[in-house]
């Protein structure tokens, strides 16, 4: 049987499942989103995260200098033993949004529970956009305009 501990401050505990009388392990929930960030980023398909204003600061912070965030977009509800997932998504044209979202699903559930433990309870997938690429980065220059 498996044993746990209360949460602490710091994140949750992990199930004990070997040696009971020699500590334990916390996950804060930060750990679990940037997981589940990544492995959402592993979809091919998947453009970016977050709504637009959270886009559009993210963007802003980039300019002065700032680390993009793993985890914008994502949240995370953690529990002793369980954690649910919301993802707001940005996809690319072109691509089947209910098979995304389930390989977003998929992929969110096995990291996070191989690497925290955790039983995924849930995976929420919002599409807020959709990337849609303009002629001129595909092609280099756009046909028809007047000046080249």
């Amino acid at each position: 049987m498996t044993e746990t501990h209360a949460p602490s401050a710091q994140g949750v505990p992990v199930p004990r499942e070997r040696a009971p009388d020699h500590g334990r392990t916390t996950i804060a929930g930060d750990v679990v989103a940037k997981i589940a960030g990544v492995a959402a980023r592993e979809i091919s398909g998947v453009h970016d995260f977050g709504t637009g204003p959270a886009r559009a600061f993210g963007a802003f912070k980039g300019r002065l200098g700032a680390e993009e965030g793993v985890t914008r977009g994502i949240a995370v509800e953690v529990g002793e033993r369980q954690a649910a997932v919301d993802i707001d998504l940005v996809v690319d044209y072109g691509v089947a949004i209910p098979g995304l979202a389930a390989a977003v699903r998929d992929n969110v559930i096995t990291a996070v529970g191989q690497m925290c433990g955790l039983e995924v309870t849930e995976v929420n997938v919002a599409v807020d956009d959709v990337y849609l690429p303009s002629q001129d980065e595909s092609s280099g220059t756009r046909e028809g305009a007047r000046v080249q």
